[in-house]
Order: structure tokens, then C-alpha cells, then sequence
């Protein structure tokens, strides 16, 4: 593909392309999503848990010392 100068030539080429790009997208089943979204949020409950024990713990060990 040689290059051009002309910023809308440049401009057609590129929304072209994306375009030609969007039809070989496969998005995944509703199946998948819930699945998917289900593990993001347990994952972040199980790491919020663990930091709110870290949390706990050195505010009481904070409190021995002082």
C-alpha cells in the first residue's frame, strides 16, 4: 500500500479498514458474559476481602504498638 499525503484519502482508508475490521469481530454469547461478569465480581469480592483483613490486622497490630 503506498502512503499518502492527503489527510482525507488518509481519513477514507482508515474508517474503511475499521469497517473491514468490525466484520471479524466475534462477540460472545450471552452464556459467556454472565460467566465472565460473575468472576470479575467474585474475583473482586475475594481481593476486597483479603484487604479488608490486611486492613483488620494492622490496625490492631498499630494499636499494640501505640
Amino acid at each position: 500500500m503506498t502512503q499518502t499525503k492527503n489527510p482525507l484519502v488518509r481519513l477514507r482508508n482508515y474508517v474503511r479498514d475499521s469497517f473491514e475490521e468490525s466484520k471479524k469481530i466475534t462477540w460472545p454469547t450471552r452464556k459467556e458474559t454472565v460467566r465472565y461478569s460473575a468472576l470479575v465480581i467474585g474475583i473482586t469480592l475475594l481481593v476486597a476481602a483479603f484487604f479488608g483483613v490486611l486492613d483488620y490486622l494492622f490496625t490492631a497490630l498499630l494499636k499494640m504498638l501505640i
